[in-house]
């Protein structure tokens, strides 16, 4: 039975109409699930009860269960357990400018980023536009509060499972569902040439983070395997196309790794490829975990990267780090639960 926390409000609109009714009733069921968040059909107090035994019959709108939760200071890390038992994770982040959260795309990733948590197992299946959605609903109810900001940096590639991930966007977007503004979701990719170029068709002004981590192609071939199906002078070419239709900054998510693409000298590097395009590096330091030998670089070698893109005009933020002692690494509280 297909959830209907996946559902957008026209297909929504469609069901009503297919069904002989008017579709005006898709808002007022929308604005029961995501307005009032009723946890049965039978809440819905203003639908008349063929509509609400329709509804019953064709979708569920169960919760996703919560396996465990770890809290850090201004972070809260979730596992999740879906129907068919598969575990994927979500992570809040308060922050000044509002409460971002991080959620999962797919169960698993097949990426092949090596300093990535998620990679180490294999991607499962795709996430369906609802099992994203819920991630946001349960963390709200959970925590009692507003969600502002969404980042798909999760498990997961968001690219390689684009039409869910651009339901869900519909579906948490839409003025009566969660209506969380467009600017204030964020799509990452790992570097799809060709999905980058379908998003720069994409109307809404939903943000584009690129997790590029290397300067060039030969450190970038050594820690992320896409970078041998799409190299770095594609992916600009794709980012320049993305720029071109719609005028939007890109932000560039660049990992420093101790002693592989953290010197002054690879900093100059960035800041050569990323000449001329309106976009931001968001420089993070690693979170570490005891399944993969790369190391965090030390401070001094953060702020000397920093300050060389700085001194070259590059716009530059270093992350704020969070949750170390809640199995923050992307990945990590997951596959720490399937090991146990």
């Amino acid at each position: 039975m297909k959830c209907l926390y996946g559902i957008t409000i026209n297909e929504l609109e469609k069901y009503f109409m297919d069904k002989g009714e008017g579709k005006f009733k898709a808002t007022q069921v929308f604005e029961w699930l995501y307005k009032k968040r009723i946890h049965s059909f039978q809440e819905m107090r203003n639908v008349r009860k063929k509509t609400i035994s329709d509804l019953e019959n064709d979708f569920s709108i169960e919760p996703l269960k919560v396996v465990t939760k770890k809290n850090g200071k201004n972070v809260s890390k979730y596992l999740f357990e879906l129907e068919d038992g598969n575990r994927i994770e979500a992570v809040l982040m308060l922050h000044d400018y509002g409460n971002s959260l991080c959620i999962s795309t797919q169960v698993g990733c097949n990426m092949g980023c090596h300093f990535c948590e998620s990679g180490r197992l294999k991607k499962v299946r795709n996430l369906d536009a609802s099992e994203m959605v819920r991630q946001v609903l349960c963390v709200e109810e959970d925590l009692n509060l507003r969600i502002t900001h969404i980042v798909l940096m999760g498990i997961g590639e968001p690219f390689d499972n684009y039409k869910e991930v651009i339901s869900f966007v519909d579906i948490v977007n839409t003025p009566k569902g969660i209506d969380i503004g467009s600017r204030h979701i964020t799509i990452s990719t790992s570097g799809i040439v060709p999905k980058i170029k379908e998003f720069a068709l994409y109307p809404k002004q939903v943000n584009l983070a690129i997790s590029l981590h290397a300067p060039n192609n030969e450190i970038r071939n050594q820690i992320m395997d896409i970078n041998k199906a799409y190299p770095i002078e594609e992916l600009m070419e794709a980012v320049r196309f993305y720029l071109s239709k719609t005028n939007r900054r890109v932000t560039f998510e660049y990992i420093l790794l101790k002693d592989v693409n953290d010197s002054r000298k690879n900093a100059h590097e960035l800041a050569t490829i990323l000449s001329g395009i309106n976009c931001y590096v968001n420089l993070i330091p690693y979170n570490e975990t005891s399944h993969i030998e790369y190391k965090k670089s030390d401070s001094k070698t953060i702020l000397d990267f920093y300050d060389e893109l700085k001194k070259n005009g590059v716009n530059v933020t270093i992350r704020k780090e969070f949750g170390g002692n809640v199995s923050a690494a992307c990945g990590q509280l997951r596959s720490n639960y399937k090991e146990e």
